[in-house]
């Protein structure tokens, strides 16, 4: 599958996992396993020298999973990523050249950032979806609140220092779409060849987000109603509608299956002149 943005990753889950891989042999089955737990947004760090092979592996035999490198800092790093068959880059930090690389590749880039200036460097050039990290180190949910502020138009992938517990905290943020960790890839897990429960630790942290999604929607939902309620000017002289039991009902539906996992309902009554 063809990517024009790295936005479009956060269209597949809220968490992407960042993989370290020692022994070609355990790519495909890692990401099969991953998949099976509903995480198709993969990205393999150039970090060891199977890196590449893993993502030439990954992205030959698992058509289903969207394969991308990550730790590229260098034009050479670009062509080899997009060579072995990545659809997407990911870079610890952001230059020009790294920018410039990945257009020319034609790799959508989602290029990390730490400060305010490097937002500013990174939007000037195109960049409007961030990779944030060192998430923990560089302030956490704290700092990425205090960049809402001056950047309304800049969406993030905080990365670096996330696990299941904060995961929630992070993907509360308007200002996030889907953040990274390794947590859904453990070394023992990877070393001992334990798919299974790596599909299950997937699987939880899926529907633990969704969770927490639907939370969020019924909450606001219910606050939305609750304004509207009030402030609507229905119905008028003019308008002489009558509204009985009226519902408005929100839910959160699995893309794979179409099973819906969780609903908010809300009843709203016109307000009476």
């Amino acid at each position: 599958m063809a990517l024009t943005s790295t936005l479009e990753l956060a269209d597949h889950g809220p968490v992407i996992p960042v993989i370290v891989l020692q022994r070609i042999a355990d790519a495909v089955p890692l990401a099969r396993a991953l998949v099976a737990g509903g995480v198709r947004v993969l990205e393999v760090t150039l970090r060891t020298p199977v890196a590449l092979a893993c993502i030439e592996a990954i992205a030959r035999e698992v058509p289903e999973a969207l394969v991308g490198a990550g730790t590229l800092r260098s034009a050479a790093d670009v062509r080899r990523a997009k060579d072995a068959g990545c659809v997407f880059g990911v870079s610890p930090g952001y230059t020009e050249a790294i920018g410039r690389a990945c257009h020319d590749a034609g790799l959508p880039l989602l290029p990390g950032v730490a400060t305010a200036s490097e937002v500013m460097q990174a939007a000037a050039d195109g960049f409007g979806f961030l990779k944030f990290f060192p998430a923990g180190a560089a302030g956490g949910v704290a700092m990425l609140k205090a960049l809402a502020g001056p950047f309304p138009d800049i969406a993030f992938c905080p990365t670096g220092g996330i696990d299941a517990a904060s995961a929630p905290q992070y993907l509360a943020l308007p200002n996030v779409k889907v953040c990274g960790g390794s947590w859904l890839t453990p070394a023992d897990a990877v070393a001992q060849g334990d798919w299974a429960a790596i599909t299950a630790l997937t699987k939880a942290t899926a529907e633990h987000s969704v969770t927490i999604n639907a939370m969020d929607i019924r909450e606001k939902l219910t606050k939305y109603l609750e304004d509207f309620s009030k402030e609507s000017d229905f119905p008028r002289a003019d308008r002489p509608l009558e509204l009985k039991n009226l519902k408005l009902v929100a839910f959160v539906q699995n893309d794979s299956t179409g099973e819906v996992l969780d609903a908010a309902q809300v009843d709203l009554e016109a307000k009476k002149e």
